[in-house]
């Protein structure tokens, strides 16, 4: 390897270091952290990544970019340094335009904001969250300054987690994508008699929902030698590298599938994170292609193998046996009950037809944002309004309206989409699995998830971040991500459930 490459990598270990420790501070944050230490961990967040963007966007990391440059020159485009040089270049600039103090100063905002946050929907009070959410809003319209001129100021913020993806490419899918959606739940809702959840309301012992996501967790194949779960206000995960990955959940007592769905979806995320090439740690490559990439692996564990009849086949006589009140439930009735359609107030609990109707609403707000035609003290009308004309439900309160995320707390406008690139991609790369691995149903039906795995890991993992999603999505199945497979699933699943299609 050479001597500017050699150097370069030092860096960025350097700043993957100091990254990892923020992630570990922000991990506590939403776990364990004393109400009380608040203010001092946003200080301390926000001197962190003054640090980080001061390193990963010095002079001298940009000379070696350059010598770098010249040093990869001769290898394969899609060697692990070809890539590499490729990829830090293109954040290199990126955070170039962001200026130094601004990153520290957006730590802080956020770090507070989340706390805040929290506050405000235990509480059921927006206009306790109000000032810092106005400050998140004027402050990421100064990040899509930065980056100015563009088609639109969403544009920008879009980049930041999906490299490539535009304003308009989202306005195109969701043109699709509603009609429908619609379409599809009218036709549910006429034979919404089909379907009942009945069998699963009541009341769940904690403890018990705990035990069988974990029980879960190892079927899947997530490492708890290099990973973790825990509780959390919002579920999420965060790597600090590819050997130490931590996931939560939450746990309802009146709604049995939510913690147990909510570890399968962040155990894709884990999964993902634990199956990333180890040669590329400590390097802008050993994290997921993109967010979207991401999601798609969360939302395919979750739906896709969550969410499914081979799976539940399994693992049906371990919820018998964790809640023995549902002895008597068949697997067909189980089955049915997880996948009941039915318009909700809240996106994480929502079944897989409305959700990307709650994303749609995250997205058309968020950018109503932006660009002031809507101001934040507005926001709560504008969300049940909205909610009222999509879903035909008002939420009874701002808790399960505007304030039920903690995206936006943590400044994270732009990332709502790419749950939607997500679910498409999601279909596409399980579609391919199973055209190349068809016994895959049949070893999820006898517990055995290792196939699926290792198919994953082969073709999406341990790629890391060396290809962009588009790029990746294309290795795996040949075309681009298209909003018609993922349609045409939803179809003939819920078609199949609800008796409009044989």
């Amino acid at each position: 390897m050479g001597q500017a490459l050699d150097l370069l990598k030092e860096r960025l270990g350097e700043v993957s270091d100091l990254g990892a420790v923020s992630e570990v501070l922000l991990w506590d944050q939403q776990t364990y952290m004393p109400p009380g230490g608040g203010p001092s961990r946003s200080a301390q967040l926000a001197g962190l990544e003054l640090l980080i963007h001061q390193k990963s966007t010095s002079d001298e990391l940009g000379s070696l970019l350059d010598a770098a440059d010249q040093e990869v020159a001769g290898r394969h485009p899609d060697s692990d340094e070809a890539r590499l040089v490729r990829v830090t270049r293109r954040e290199y600039s990126r955070r170039r335009r962001i200026p130094s103090a601004w990153a520290g100063e957006f730590a802080r905002v956020t770090s507070l904001a989340r706390q805040v946050w929290e506050r405000a929907r235990d509480t059921n009070d927006f206009a306790l969250f109000r000032p810092h959410l106005e400050r998140i809003v004027t402050m990421r319209r100064e990040y899509a300054s930065f980056f100015a001129p563009h088609a639109s100021p969403y544009d920008p913020l879009l980049d930041s987690y999906e490299p490539g993806l535009k304003t308009a490419k989202l306005i195109e899918v969701y043109t699709t994508l509603r009609p429908a959606l619609r379409d599809l739940l009218g036709e549910i809702s006429a034979h919404a008699g089909a379907v009942t959840d009945t069998p699963i309301q009541g009341d769940f012992d904690e403890r018990a929902q705990w035990d069988l996501g974990i029980e879960v967790l190892q079927r899947m194949g997530f490492d708890f030698k290099h990973g973790r779960q825990d509780l959390a206000a919002h579920p999420f995960t965060t790597s600090f590298s590819p050997s130490d990955v931590r996931i939560t959940t939450r746990i309802h007592r009146d709604l049995l599938t939510s913690a147990i769905l909510s570890s399968i979806h962040e155990g894709g995320h884990g999964l993902y994170e634990q199956g990333v090439d180890p040669g590329l740690a400590r390097t802008p490559l050993a994290s997921g292609a993109s967010i979207a990439m991401h999601e798609s692996q969360s939302r395919l564990w979750e739906n896709l193998v969550g969410r499914s009849r081979p799976f539940w086949r399994f693992f049906i006589p371990s919820l018998r046996m964790h809640f023995p009140q549902l002895h008597a439930l068949s697997l067909e009735g189980f089955y049915r009950a997880i996948n009941k359609v039915t318009p909700s107030c809240l996106r994480v609990e929502a079944d897989e037809v409305t959700y990307q109707i709650h994303v749609m609403l995250r997205f058309e707000l968020e950018l109503a944002l932006l660009e002031g035609s809507l101001q934040v003290k507005d926001l709560p009308g504008a969300w049940n309004e909205r909610m009222q004309q999509e879903l035909g439900i008002t939420p009874p309160n701002d808790a399960q309206g505007a304030l039920q995320d903690g995206h936006w707390a943590s400044g994270d406008f732009g990332y709502f989409p790419c749950y939607t690139m997500g679910d498409l991609i999601s279909v596409q790369i399980f579609d391919q699995a199973l055209e190349q691995e068809p016994q895959i149903p049949r070893e999820i039906e006898g517990g055995n998830l290792v196939p699926l795995l290792a198919w994953l890991r082969e073709n999406v993992y341990k790629h890391g971040a060396k290809f962009e999603a588009e790029e990746l999505v294309r290795r795996i199945t040949g075309r681009s991500t298209q909003v018609q497979p993922y349609l045409r699933y939803l179809r003939t699943k819920f078609g199949q459930i609800y008796g409009f299609l044989s």
